[in-house]
């Protein structure tokens, strides 16, 4: 599969080959070593906000009165008539997910997730309020989401993907993922491996790895293979599955290390990654 459209055929051909080559080698090799200890310093700093080893506790701030705009309004979010800011935390989210899914009411549940994303950043007619209103207003969105939940269900992550992707104006991977994510939380059993967040943080994340990888492989000399397949957005169904291969592996790694909570789930680590950095010399990553 290729990783983008409308290239020349020959090229994309090798450009894909270069990638796939890529991708089997940070399947082997998973988490360089300095990341590793980066992750290490970070659940020192954590451990006991995530004492469940879950990122339940990652908690979002937002402003309920900048999104007034917005029906339906999740219950397990502040009402929009409050004044000030107010916190929402993963559990939450998932717990509000769950229960507007048991009631079918799907919309509901985007927007739970979409607010929990956008937080302190969503803005009166800005980009977070103003653009989710247009996503509720799509005609079929219901029909979409239900049949992205269906595919989740029954054919796993990557095809809950592939039914979302480009459906919804302005609902992008980015958000999407959020929606798959917490939808995987609240269904017994889920088809595969569960769904994480891919947004452009995570991205650039698996982008610095690969850039690694690449280098020290002969691969991607340059880097190039490793931005167009880990660009800031648009990724696809197979670049989604190929992170959600790469996480749930990385995270069977690290629980080998005394640094890191053993049994804890892959989206700890995603937690993690969010908010974790390491240093970077020409495309090697190196200790801090």
């Amino acid at each position: 599969m290729n990783e983008q459209d409308g290239q020349d055929k020959q090229d994309g051909r090798g450009r894909q080959e270069r990638a796939d080559a890529v991708d089997r080698e940070m399947a082997a090799r998973l988490l360089p070593d300095a990341v590793v200890r980066a992750l290490g310093r970070w659940w020192e700093t954590n451990a006991a906000a995530y004492a469940d080893r879950t990122p339940g506790a990652h908690t979002v701030r937002y402003t309920p009165s900048r999104w007034a705009q917005i029906t339906p309004w999740p219950k397990a979010l502040a009402p929009t008539s409050a004044d000030g800011d107010a916190a929402v935390s993963r559990a939450e989210v998932a717990a509000a997910v769950a229960d507007a899914l048991q009631r079918e009411a799907f919309r509901e549940a985007l927007a739970a997730t979409y607010v929990w994303g956008k937080g302190k950043r969503g803005t009166p007619g800005g980009s977070g309020p103003a653009t989710l209103h247009k996503i509720l207003a799509h005609d079929g969105l219901d029909a979409t989401l239900a049949t992205a939940v269906t595919a989740l269900h029954e054919h796993g992550a990557p095809q809950a993907y592939a039914a979302l992707q480009r459906q919804v104006p302005g609902l992008g991977p980015a958000f999407f993922t959020k929606f798959l994510y917490f939808t995987g939380l609240a269904l017994e059993p889920v088809h595969g491996i569960r769904p994480l967040i891919l947004d452009r943080v995570l991205a650039r994340r698996l982008r610095q790895i690969a850039a690694a990888v690449g280098r020290e492989s002969g691969h991607d000399a340059d880097g190039s293979i490793a931005a167009w397949v880990w660009s800031d957005s648009n990724w696809t169904p197979h670049r989604y599955q190929v992170y959600l291969s790469f996480m749930h592996a990385a995270a069977d790694q690290l629980a080998a290390h005394e640094g890191w909570p053993s049994g804890a789930a892959p989206d700890l680590l995603e937690c993690a990654l969010f908010t974790t950095r390491w240093e970077t010399s020409n495309s090697l990553i190196v200790s801090e």
